[in-house]
């Protein structure tokens, strides 16, 4: 959630503001009189830490993961993410494919340039009332999720109350236009330095606003992209693993930047221009290091025997003690999950669950082929609430009814799943089995979870 928090210096005359923007969205404001706003800049600590005792609530959003080779089951890339949203917000599953295209695009608030190359066909897991995606694929077999993320750039182009590009358009734009994770990088960047980034990230909270970090993978490598405004830094990542979890992670190494980001870093004061740049120390203004390190833990006992595989990720995607798999009850439950694997040499599949909390959901596999569709049943409508089918048969059946039996139901599937995608890609990469037995793939799944509620 958002806070606000006004702090004064009460004056007959003369009152000015100081904004400190905080973790989780927080602006503090000094109402200040102007022969104390030295005093008070000198003590900032002390007086953000008296505003900070009426807001007890850490940030809490989403998580990212990906394991690369040598840690994987058959070198493979495993990308996973959590996407954790204001509650009863519909996250809907949609597949686009040969979309209509303009010379103009409208996105959430604002309107770009259309790509004049073609785009990719893209999966995506999205709040319904958005334009962008909270994460998704593209048929190029490149994977993308964002978090938010509070840091201490926030006046002119780092103000995020202004509406420009959200995260969320970011992610959507780099899925339909980078055919690899580097060029999709390179796109999110170019559109982040052009237009910017800000503007309410929920449909009914005009206080919710960010700045973005990435995750962006394909069956290469991965990178993390984290901004500043229109400020930026990446890093490649070509084996081990990584998380990322609202805050700011990227220190020394810094492989890609935006253009003068040390000199603009020193003139703004976050920089004695000494040693080497540390993109976090510098522009960080705290996120969840708690929930961030669990995800380490959790990715580091699961990729101790170098066989981590999709269901090592559903569990990490799970596991509730770390605060990374939220119930609905949750101020911010998890409207969505997905998992990717992604193969260099056989198919990519990519697992989602279209319905909150993956505890009592289950992931149902997608593989892009040429004819390949999904249901209708997870795609939101335009009544108001946005609940899909399978969304609200699932609140019905399992959610409210807190259906331990059904849940059991969903996992035996799950795994029946998973059985019989480990083996089509064996009889596949003996010619046994032809890809377009797959279009319907993850139609039937969600059809079968639709007929399972009756």
């Amino acid at each position: 959630m958002t806070h606000k928090v006004c702090v004064t210096h009460y004056s007959h005359f003369n009152l000015t503001c100081d904004n400190y923007y905080l973790a989780s969205g927080i602006v503090i404001t000094f109402r200040l009189l102007n022969s104390r706003k030295q005093f008070v800049r000198k003590n900032i600590k002390k007086y953000l830490l008296f505003a900070m005792t009426t807001i007890m609530e850490k940030p809490r959003s989403c998580d990212t993961f990906v394991v690369l080779p040598p840690l994987t089951i058959n070198n493979v890339v495993i990308f996973g993410k959590n996407s954790d949203r204001p509650q009863n917000e519909v996250q809907e599953v949609i597949l686009s494919q040969d979309r209509t295209r303009d010379s103009k695009l409208k996105c959430t608030y604002i309107t770009i340039d259309e790509c004049t190359d073609p785009i990719n066909n893209v999966i995506l897991s999205k709040p319904a009332w958005m334009w962008g995606a909270e994460m998704g694929a593209n048929d190029k077999n490149v994977v993308i999720g964002n978090e938010a993320v509070w840091t201490n750039n926030n006046e002119g182009d780092g103000d995020a109350r202004q509406k420009r590009l959200l995260g969320m358009d970011l992610v959507r734009l780099g899925l339909e236009r980078g055919n690899t994770a580097e060029k999709a990088l390179d796109v999110i960047t170019s559109l982040l330095e052009k237009y910017g980034q800000g503007g309410p990230c929920s449909e009914y909270d005009d206080s919710h606003f960010y700045h973005n970090s990435f995750l962006i993978a394909d069956y290469k490598e991965a990178w993390v992209l984290e901004t500043s405004g229109k400020m930026w830094a990446a890093e490649r990542i070509d084996s081990g693993y990584r998380n990322i979890s609202n805050g700011l992670t990227i220190g020394t190494k810094i492989d890609k930047h935006s253009e003068g980001l040390f000199e603009k870093a020193e003139a703004m004061g976050l920089w004695d221009g000494k040693g080497l740049f540390d993109f976090s120390a510098a522009f960080s203004s705290g996120g969840d290091e708690l929930r961030q390190k669990q995800g380490e833990r959790l990715l580091k006992q699961a990729t101790v025997t170098s066989v981590f595989d999709v269901t090592d990720m559903f569990r990490i995607l799970r596991h509730k003690e770390s605060g990374i798999c939220r119930a609905c009850d949750d101020t911010f439950p998890t409207q969505g999950s997905q998992v990717s694997s992604l193969s260099s040499v056989g198919i990519s599949v990519h697992w989602f669950t279209a319905t909150p909390d993956p505890s009592v959901s289950y992931f149902k596999p997608f593989v892009f082929t040429p004819n390949a569709r999904i249901s209708p049943y997870t795609e939101s409508p335009s009544a108001p609430n946005r609940e899909h089918h399978l969304y609200k048969l699932h609140s019905a059946h399992v959610l409210k009814n807190n259906n331990e039996k059904m849940s059991k139901v969903l996992a035996d599937i799950e795994n029946g799943c998973i059985a019989e995608i480990t083996d089509f890609m064996k009889k596949y990469e003996l010619k046994e089995k032809n890809i377009n037995e797959l279009d319907d793939l993850m139609k039937k799944c969600v059809e079968t979870e639709v007929k399972l509620y009756g």
